[in-house]
Order: structure tokens, then sequence, then C-alpha cells
């Protein structure tokens, strides 16, 4: 997946005929399919809200209770990648997840809903730092953004199609059928990365020597002195990075909980136009993540500086977002606040390849741990986020209310990113993980 002159084609051509390729395919895969799984509920919320009669407070609850067990199990899910392995830990969350998934298509109320939705997060709460554990062995340092550009960018391919989808697949089998059958398809994601994936590349008997000496060199076997989880570094080092990681995730999770009513519910439009215009914001951010990782990578391939790489792409993202999202403030036309809408998202995107690789190049190993503790903050904004909206949505009688915080918290993120995130070494300590001053990797955990 080399990124040089006609890098990104090539990477894409090797994606199905190499073996990294293959694994890398399959990354992509789960980030689709966590995402369908953890936004299909607001696409379906405004039935869903008819028929258990629930109102916008009682839904806003449902919508972030997912956040609560997601918060719970990131650092824990990470641990369990550093030491367990991807391979393990991602069939273990797969079948957590899936269980969710399918017990919500039984729900019969609000408190069943909740419990549903806190099992998901359980699953889906170690799924992304599981899934970085397995892009530190299997992605090159310096496809670090792009990868994780692209794989984000499957997330956002499962915002954008899950609207239409979901609705179409309602319209056949009642959102109680829909929820049952992406529980199947979760399934077949699990069975077929048991059977293929493997911890180190060194160990998949279809990886290549070239392939081989392209990735990084094989981690040795967990468990003695020097794999001891450095955590008052880590801690230390990733805190502004989940700071910032924070401020992004308010406006996304609004965006992913509750997007579709707010076209219902603000604009007029009923469930099948409002996924008509989910689906062109939430392409828009396809584009951003896809483009945010490879940006990121040609400033590091010019300047060979990690962290100005990553802390550029971030700045601009997080500001160009701010500066998109002004106008749904007083504009009231809906074309002209569905490209608003689409303009922020595309720039709110631009932030994720970077931000995600940071983990990588801080800690690879215990990438799996450092990506936890900074996926926290989106954690975290996942459980408050949906809920103030519901709750100012509900007193204000406004749609539009809600995004005056989402805002200040840009311009909060993109001054942190300036000023907080690792420049260099993120501590003196030899256990811990390190940039070399220039921003070079130096001697990682």
């Amino acid at each position: 997946m080399s990124l040089g002159s006609g890098g990104v084609t090539h990477a894409l051509r090797r994606t199905f005929t190499t073996t990294r390729g293959r694994v890398f395919a399959l990354l992509c895969l789960v980030y689709f399919i966590t995402y369908v799984d953890r936004v299909n509920l607001s696409t379906l919320a405004p039935l869903m809200a008819t028929d258990l009669h629930l109102d916008n407070v009682e839904l806003g609850f449902a919508l972030s209770s997912f956040g609560y067990t997601y918060a719970l199990f990131q650092i824990l899910g990470g641990m369990t990648a550093d030491r367990l392995g991807a391979r393990r830990t991602l069939v273990l969350c797969g079948i957590v997840w899936t269980v969710g998934t399918l017990l919500t298509g039984f729900v019969g109320g609000l408190l069943s809903l909740v419990l549903a939705r806190l099992l998901l997060g359980v699953g889906e709460g170690a799924t992304f730092p599981a899934a970085t554990t397995a892009m530190t062995r299997w992605v090159p340092t310096a496809e670090r953004g792009y990868a994780q550009g692209v794989v984000h960018s499957c997330s956002r391919l499962a915002n954008t199609v899950t609207p239409p989808l979901v609705v179409l697949m309602a319209t056949y089998f009642g959102w109680r059928g829909t929820f049952m059958a992406l529980a199947a398809v979760s399934l077949c994601w699990i069975v077929v990365w048991g059977l293929y994936f493997r911890d180190e590349p060194s160990a998949h008997p279809g990886c290549t020597p070239e392939e081989l000496a392209e990735l990084p060199a094989p981690r040795k076997s967990a468990g003695g002195p020097s794999d001891a989880t450095p955590w008052a570094a880590l801690l230390r080092g990733m805190l502004p990075t989940t700071l910032v990681y924070f401020c992004y995730n308010w406006t996304l999770w609004l965006y992913v909980t509750w997007l579709p009513s707010y076209f219902v519910k603000a604009q007029g439009l009923n469930i099948k136009e409002s996924a008509f215009f989910a689906f062109g914001v939430f392409g828009a951010g396809v584009v951003g993540d896809a483009l945010g990782g490879i940006w990121a990578d040609r400033i590091y391939r010019r300047t060979n500086d990690l962290a100005r790489a990553r802390r550029t792409v971030i700045v601009v993202s997080l500001l160009g977002s701010m500066v998109c999202l002004l106008p749904v403030l007083f504009v009231h036309e809906l074309a002209v606040v569905a490209l608003c809408l689409s303009g922020a998202f595309f720039f709110l995107e631009l932030t994720v390849g970077p931000i995600w690789a940071i983990p990588m190049d801080v800690a690879p190993k215990h990438a799996g741990t450092a990506s936890g503790i900074m996926n926290t903050g989106s954690a975290i904004a996942g459980i408050v986020s949906p809920l103030a909206f519901g709750v100012i949505a509900q007193l204000s009688g406004s749609y539009a209310l809600p995004f005056v915080g989402s805002i200040a918290l840009l311009l909060v993120g993109a001054v942190l990113a300036w000023r907080g995130l690792p420049r260099g070494e993120v501590t003196a300590s030899k256990a811990a993980s390190s940039l070399s001053p220039t921003g070079v990797p130096g001697n990682a955990v």
C-alpha cells in the first residue's frame, strides 16, 4: 500500500491481491459494520419513538446509553487486545455486539432498549482499539494516516448508506426485522475474521517475504517486564489528544444520533426524505476521512515530522468545520442548511486519520491501550452530546440551538490541537513510547 506516485490507486489495487490487503479489507469491513449497528437506531428513531411512546428526552437517553459501556470498555478493551491479540479480542467483541443488535429487535420499551444499547456498547467499546492494535502490526509507519483515514471512511460510508438502507429494509421487514438481519451480517464477519486473521503477519501462511519486509518487526511475546503497561506515561501523553478527540466527537455524535430527526422535525421532511439528505451529508464525511489521512501522510513524507503532519490537518479540520456550522444557526433554507452541514462534516472528518495514527506513532507496543485512552473522549462525548441535544431541543423547541455547543467546542479543540498534541517525546521514561525531537519515531514501546 505504498503512497508514493500513484500510491493511492496502487494501494486500492493491492487490497484484494495480497494478504496484507485482505486483512486491511476485513478491518475496513468491521468499521463499516459496527457503524451500521451503531447508527441504525438514529435512522429508525422516528418509527421506534412512535411505537415505543418515547419523547425527545427519553429518545436522547436511549441514543446516549450506548456511550456508557462504550466508554467503560475502551481502555479495558485496548489492554485486552495488546495482551491477547486483536484476533481473539475482535471475535469476542463481535459476538457481544451481534447479540446487542439482535436484542434491539425485541425491545418493548425504554428500559429494554437502553439495556440492548448498553450491550452493544460493551461489544463495540473494544473494537476500534483492537483494530488499531492489528493495524500497528499490519500497516507500515508511513501509511498509518492513510490506513486510519480509509478504515474510518468506511465507518462514514456506513453513516451514508445506513439511512436509506435501513429505511428500505424496514419497509420490507419492519424495524424489528431490520435489526435481526443486521445481526446476521455481523455474525458472518466474525467467522471470516477468526479463520483468516493472525496477530503477527509472520504467522500468516499467505504473507510473502516481500510483504513482511514492508511491515514493522514482529513483536516479542507479551508478558515480559518490557511489556508492562506504562500507565503514567500513556495517560500523560494521550490526555491532550483525548481532549481534542472529545471536542471532535461532540459534533460527530450530533450527526450520528440526531441528523435524521433534525431533518424530520426541523425541516419538515418525512423519514424517506430525511434519509436522502442524511445520505448526502454523510457522503461528504467519507471523502473527508480518506483525504485527511492521505494529506497527513504527504506532509510527513515532505517534512519527516509526524507531529507536525498530524497537528496541521487536525487544526484545519476543526476550524473549517466550525466555520461551516455557523450559518446553520441563522439560515432556514433547506438546500443551504444541507450544504453547510455537508461542508462541516467534510472538514470534521479530516481529523480522523491523523488523530487515530497518533497512538500508533507514540506507543506501537501499547497502541490498543493508547487508542482506548483517546477513544474514551469519543465515548464520553457519545454519552453527553446526544442527551444534551435532546434536552435543549425539548426545552427550547429549536433544533439549531444545540449546534452552538459544537461551534464552541470545535474552536476549543483546534486550540488544544495546536498547543497540546505530542510534538516530541511523550515521556522521558524508558518504558514509555516516544517520538524523537524531530517527530520521527524513536525507540517506541
